[in-house]
């Protein structure tokens, strides 16, 4: 069942609908393959966000403050161009994983915006084809919102706006959702071992009383 959350992106009310979920900008980091260590932070911090009742705190770039304060500009240049209404959206939760739709087009349709420095975005414009590093959030996005297509608009102001579109995969979709379960699981049995580290009555050996500690 899909839960809808109207409230504008980066607030706390935002932070806190999503607190200790994996959401679909983070799928590739599930995904990570080899050591698995940006996989593991990131597992880590929603532990923390679920046994602390808080949000991890949040850092930002002078590069995703530009592109936030672009995004309404590329929404609008997007909806002229394509013809759409663009729908905006704060968050989407469906069971234990989400995602933040920059809009939602129609009824089956989906619109994530990015922002790329001319020069990325000028060899993404001659190469015209779907960039791999947005694969895994676009068909996460699809996978929460129960949705056909999403539409990639990609911008920088006084160059042309990029526009792919990518529907289902549902093989990859699969492997997805088997991948986020498995997450979750290793997530739920990391909080269980530090609730349990945490509870007074747990003492084995040489680990102390963390609640007793310093």
């Amino acid at each position: 069942m899909i839960e809808r959350f109207d409230m504008e992106q980066g607030t706390e009310e935002w932070f806190e609908v999503r607190r200790g979920i994996p959401t679909a900008s983070e799928f590739s980091t599930v995904l990570a393959k080899g050591e698995g260590k940006t996989r593991r932070t990131y597992m880590l911090k929603l532990a923390g966000e679920i046994i602390t009742g808080r949000p991890s705190e949040q850092i930002t770039n002078a590069h995703m403050e530009r592109g936030h304060e672009m995004e309404p500009e590329a929404r609008s240049l997007y909806a002229l161009q394509m013809d759409k209404d663009p729908e905006l959206v704060g968050f989407l939760r469906n069971g234990r994983k989400g995602c933040s739709p920059d809009s939602l087009i129609g009824a089956n349709g989906m619109l994530e915006i990015k922002t790329k420095l001319p020069h990325l975005l000028i060899d993404l414009l001659d190469r015209d084809r779907f960039p791999p590093e947005h694969v895994a959030q676009c068909q996460g996005a699809l996978w929460v919102a129960e949705r056909e297509w999403i539409d990639l608009a990609v911008y920088w102001p006084g160059l042309p706006l990029y526009v792919s579109r990518q529907f289902r995969d549902e093989a990859y979709i699969a492997n997805l959702s088997y991948e986020v379960d498995r997450f979750n699981e290793d997530l739920d049995a990391l909080v269980a071992k530090i609730k349990r580290i945490a509870d007074p009555s747990y003492c084995t050996g040489n680990a102390p009383n963390l609640l007793m500690a310093g």
